[in-house]
């Protein structure tokens, strides 16, 4: 057995919910020097830059959670394109980008999975998807952790799925069948002027927990599935703008986000797999309405 088969093989046996869950508890305690001691092994080990950060010494964080879902220094990443673009939401490497198939997305060489598996199984969140167009993203743990909109859009649903906490690195993606799909993940269900868009949270290992900025931390009881509907107009109603923060990680992830079939014209040249993202450039052009 390999190195890299040894390390797969490992995450199908440790306890992966309960692992996850003590390091959340230490990531969002005040533990004084303990936290600022992670702080800064953590800047080291991974080559974090600080210049980016709004707050860039380690010692005014209170808790870890605080340093690894820090702010951006102001007009840092500007929005790049018109109302005919959409941007890239997250700081990672694209994972994959392309059509869905029907109904199936690729994960990696050999590995897909159904739209209606990763939202949630309910056909009626996923018909809209089917022929469309999709985009899986890898945030690392060097990177900027806040999720924010490639489009404008109003909230229509929301919905938590308990799962696994399987690493959503690029080993375990080529080797564990449907990880995106089977993974802990929040989905949430926007339209758009273009037609529907899906925005979905994948957890992974020591993922303590995802948030969103209009319901806070999306911590239901775990293996219960929970959805929230939300009104297109009025009192109520979520509207976000292109490029507004709408959700985050505390300790790393994936989002993978789909798209109606009018929806995508084409990826800009170089969005492939392997290239980095940048928050607020050009990810793809809409079709002409």
């Amino acid at each position: 057995m390999s190195l890299d088969q040894l390390k797969v093989k490992l995450q199908y046996l440790m306890p992966q919910h309960g692992v996850s869950r003590l390091v959340g508890r230490f990531a969002a305690a005040k533990c004084g020097k303990a936290t600022t001691a992670a702080i800064n092994w953590f800047i080291k080990q991974y080559k974090i830059d600080m210049d980016e950060a709004l707050i860039d010494d380690p010692n005014q964080f209170e808790t870890f959670n605080d340093f690894f879902t820090r702010e951006l220094k102001p007009g840092l990443r500007p929005l790049i394109g018109d109302d005919s673009t959409v941007i890239q939401p997250v700081d990672g490497r694209v994972s994959q980008a392309g059509p869905i198939k029907v109904n199936r997305i690729i994960q990696a060489k050999g590995h897909d999975y159904t739209v209606d598996t990763l939202l949630g199984g309910h056909a009626e969140d996923a018909d809209p998807f089917r022929d469309g167009h999709f985009t899986t993203i890898y945030l690392s743990p060097q990177d900027y952790h806040r999720i924010h909109m490639p489009c404008s859009g109003t909230l229509r649903k929301m919905i938590y799925v308990p799962g696994d906490l399987f690493s959503v690195n690029p080993l375990t993606a080529e080797n564990v069948p449907g990880l995106f799909a089977r993974n802990e993940r929040v989905v949430t269900i926007f339209d758009t002027e273009q037609g529907p868009m899906a925005m979905v949270l994948v957890g992974a290992t020591i993922v303590a927990s995802i948030e969103t900025v209009w319901a806070g931390t999306i911590t239901p009881p775990t293996g219960a599935m929970m959805s929230w509907e939300y009104p297109a107009d009025g009192l109520g109603a979520i509207k976000l703008e292109k490029g507004e923060e709408m959700g985050r990680f505390k300790l790393g992830s994936t989002i993978v986000a789909c798209f109606a079939p009018d929806f995508i014209d084409d990826f800009v040249a170089g969005f492939t797999p392997g290239a980095q993202t940048r928050l607020g450039q050009m990810m793809a052009l809409t079709k002409a309405k």
